[in-house]
């Protein structure tokens, strides 16, 4: 009972903003003004208009460069708790670090290596 005491203040502001923004998207659709254009149902892109078809290939050096940022900056994310508890570690987290960032690095310098970054 008593987790339930703490947690329901969130409950209760979960339930309001989802009852809040069902409202207000209801009472859009209800009351808002529908008119349809060429223009309106052109798609839109960063104030650029589009040219070519939307199903060209995409070509595989864009894909690798996004798994290559989302592997890194996931395995970034991990300093942020050795920071937060680097005291409580000692030298021994502190080596420990290093042979993690030593990795990092190393799978940097090979992807770099092999040419997966390069755009030309």
């Amino acid at each position: 009972m008593d987790k339930f005491a703490t947690f329901f203040p969130i409950l209760a502001m979960a339930v309001v903003a989802a009852g809040l923004a069902g409202v207000l998207i209801a009472v859009s659709t209800l009351i808002g003004r529908r008119t349809k254009s060429k223009v309106k149902q052109q798609p839109y892109e960063c104030g650029v208009d589009p040219v070519g078809d939307t199903r060209a290939p995409v070509q595989i050096k864009f894909y690798m460069v996004a798994l290559l940022f989302i592997i890194f900056d996931i395995e970034i994310v991990f300093l942020y708790p050795w920071a937060v508890i680097y005291d409580q570690l000692g030298w021994f987290g502190f080596y420990e670090m290093l042979v993690f960032v030593a990795i990092l690095l190393t799978g940097y310098f090979y992807i770099l290596g092999k040419g997966a970054l390069k755009w030309d």
